[in-house]
């Protein structure tokens, strides 16, 4: 089933404001909304019952995107999304500027001192069906849509009814790939080269050891 330009307007006005959108991605379907929207990062944790101290990560549609977002990425780190992305990984990037403090949850959005906090970076590799999606130019704050601790959904008929019912906008991309983005922590790895896997995913170790040393 392939998403169409309709969608991807549908996505982006819902993204502009305070909605949130089922999506599909390379991975799993995710719950997006506004990554600067107080109301609507509140709206996407209340329906999938999310711990509130818990981070989110924020997807961008395409790497540009991304690299104009935070221009102030090392050049390692720079480097290693550009290998690495778009594709079924989220990148702990450090976040010296505080951007998109929202994403740190609900309960710690206000900025702090804390200059090493990370930021989680998505960008989904949007290709065959989900290829109308590239188009979307607003960035997403986004998680599973499953609820909390529950199991990640391959189809929309295994998102929860309730968030089906709950969300502003529902897209259809038929069947995904099934596990959850691997999670790879880069946050001092412009200062000593140090990088991490914190949760197993698509892309296995082998694959990021030969990107990332």
């Amino acid at each position: 089933m392939s998403l169409t330009a309709e969608d991807a307007h549908g996505l982006q006005q819902c993204l502009e404001g305070d909605g949130v959108a089922v999506i599909p991605t390379d991975t799993v379907y995710g719950l997006a909304c506004n990554p600067a929207s107080e109301r609507a990062v509140e709206r996407l944790y209340e329906l999938k019952g999310r711990p509130a101290r818990k981070p989110s990560a924020v997807m961008f549609f395409s790497l540009e995107a991304a690299f104009a977002d935070l221009p102030e990425l090392g050049p390692r780190t720079a480097a290693a999304l550009d290998a690495l992305l778009p594709g079924p990984v989220t990148l702990l990037v450090a976040n010296p500027r505080g951007r998109y403090p929202l994403a740190r949850g609900v309960a710690t959005a206000v900025p702090t001192e804390d200059a090493a906090t990370a930021l989680g970076v998505r960008v989904p590799r949007l290709e065959g069906p989900l290829a109308a999606l590239a188009e979307v130019s607003m960035p997403a704050l986004q998680s599973s849509a499953n609820l909390s601790g529950g199991q990640d959904p391959r189809r929309l008929a295994d998102v929860p009814l309730q968030l089906r019912e709950g969300a502003d906008l529902v897209l259809d991309g038929g069947q995904l790939g099934g596990a959850a983005s691997t999670v790879v922590d880069l946050s001092r790895y412009d200062e000593a080269g140090i990088w991490r896997i914190v949760r197993e995913g698509p892309l296995g170790a082998p694959e990021l050891e030969r990107v990332l040393g």
